[in-house]
């Protein structure tokens, strides 16, 4: 059953946050917003319509666990994995080392002083590590809130750690906002750590303890530490480029023709005979002598430390594959599926938006028509054609221009 409603004055809109639909009211509204989000949430176990606001993510998120049938009291039984099974995904999960080291040093001190505990956990909602305030780590033990639980949201309801990693953006959970009954003496706030080579959701970084000690400044202070957390992983990313751009000059200087040099996420070290280009769409699996890559066709590869060896051998053409744009998941996917292959590559909302313009009209599309598309003015042409200037660098083999289109000989679908 959907959800729907207007906010009116009578109904208190002080109780609702408008400008930070991820937090908490302040500390003057919060006692009367969580006995207002207790009746709310009643009202939705029983499929009804709630009597107050609420926000955003914590409605959708009620109405989600409440699909799954998840028993609004007790839960679903969080027995965690055994240690071995925790050590192998810390160390699978792209966060050990000095990301993690990141995010425990840079909340524990006002953690701990604070009454809260903080948790690291894998994409999967799994605690990896936990640590803080003694006392309220006691209290954790008692809810199974220990190394090895799963917290997403299919086993415990609503919650920071697994709202935050299906909503992929910071948030508060506080008190009464947890579906599950047993939770509502907590307040929480947690923000998803991506890879930032690819976008991959590696985890998520959380603070947590009793409800009466939340404070404006945990949402924030999570948030901040997530981004120095992946801050470190571009440094490491850097890092990697450097050691493998000095693998790449030498080699590259004495070979003719077009060539470049790629971390095995296709980041661009070095090239020589090609225009500048920051990233190039690699298949899944890079074990073949001849590969197809969007921007150029056909490839010749070699693998390489850290990378691989790219030398195109003219640009190929993209008969007979079929390219698949997927809307189903967290972010819009491209995939193209070749008899030599196939290859996947996750696209931001506006490039997939483009996609799915020009999926939708195999004729083609002019600047204007796009500008009209995207922005409803047919005048923002330069806008346009710079976009589409990165995606042609990027998948060139798929598409063509004067009108923008895909090649005529592709099979193109659209999943939403």
């Amino acid at each position: 059953m959907a959800l729907t409603w207007s906010t009116r004055e009578s109904q208190g809109a002080a109780m609702r946050p408008e400008h930070l639909d991820e937090a908490v009211p302040e500390p003057a509204d919060r006692q009367r917003y969580t006995r207002a989000l207790a009746s709310a949430r009643d009202a939705v176990l029983s499929g009804q319509r709630p009597p107050v606001p609420v926000r955003s993510p914590i409605i959708d998120s009620w109405q989600r666990v409440r699909g799954h049938g998840l028993d609004p009291d007790r839960g679903r039984d969080v027995d965690p994995v055994p240690l071995t099974e925790v050590e192998r995904r810390r160390q699978r999960c792209g966060l050990a080392g000095d990301p993690v080291r990141t995010l425990r040093t840079g909340l524990l001190p006002a953690a701990d002083s604070a009454g809260h505990i903080v948790v690291v956990v894998d994409s999967d909602g799994r605690l990896l590590w936990r640590e803080g305030n003694r006392a309220v780590l006691r209290r954790a033990d008692r809810l199974g809130f220990v190394e090895g639980a799963s917290w997403g949201e299919g086993s415990v309801g609503t919650n920071a750690i697994g709202t935050a990693l299906v909503e992929g953006r910071p948030l508060h959970v506080h008190a009464t906002e947890h579906y599950v009954g047993t939770h509502h003496l907590w307040t929480c706030a947690a923000a998803p750590v991506h890879d930032p080579r690819d976008g991959r959701l590696l985890g998520a970084v959380d603070i947590s303890g009793p409800r009466d000690t939340a404070h404006p400044s945990m949402l924030a202070l999570v948030s901040a530490v997530a981004e120095m957390a992946e801050a470190r992983l571009r440094e490491a990313h850097r890092d990697q480029l450097d050691r493998l751009r000095a693998i790449a000059a030498p080699l590259l200087a004495r070979m003719p023709g077009q060539a470049l040099v790629v971390d095995r996420n296709g980041w661009v070290a070095a090239s020589t005979g090609l225009p500048p280009i920051d990233r190039v769409a690699l298949p899944a699996q890079l074990d073949s002598q001849r590969v197809w890559v969007p921007a150029f066709g056909d490839c010749v590869l070699e693998p390489l430390p850290e990378g691989v060896l790219l030398r195109p051998g003219g640009l190929g053409t993209a008969a007979s594959a079929r390219v698949v744009l997927d809307f189903r998941g967290a972010r819009p996917q491209l995939s193209v599926h070749r008899d030599s292959g196939s290859w996947s590559y996750q696209v931001s909302a506006r490039h997939a938006d483009v996609l799915a313009c020009l999926a939708e009209r195999p004729a083609g599309c002019s600047a204007a028509d796009l500008a009209e598309h995207l922005f409803a003015d047919p005048t923002r042409t330069v806008t346009v054609r710079a976009e589409m200037s990165r995606l042609r660098k990027r998948f060139g083999d798929l598409l063509q221009h004067r009108p923008y289109r895909f090649r005529p000989e592709l099979d193109v679908s659209v999943l939403r």
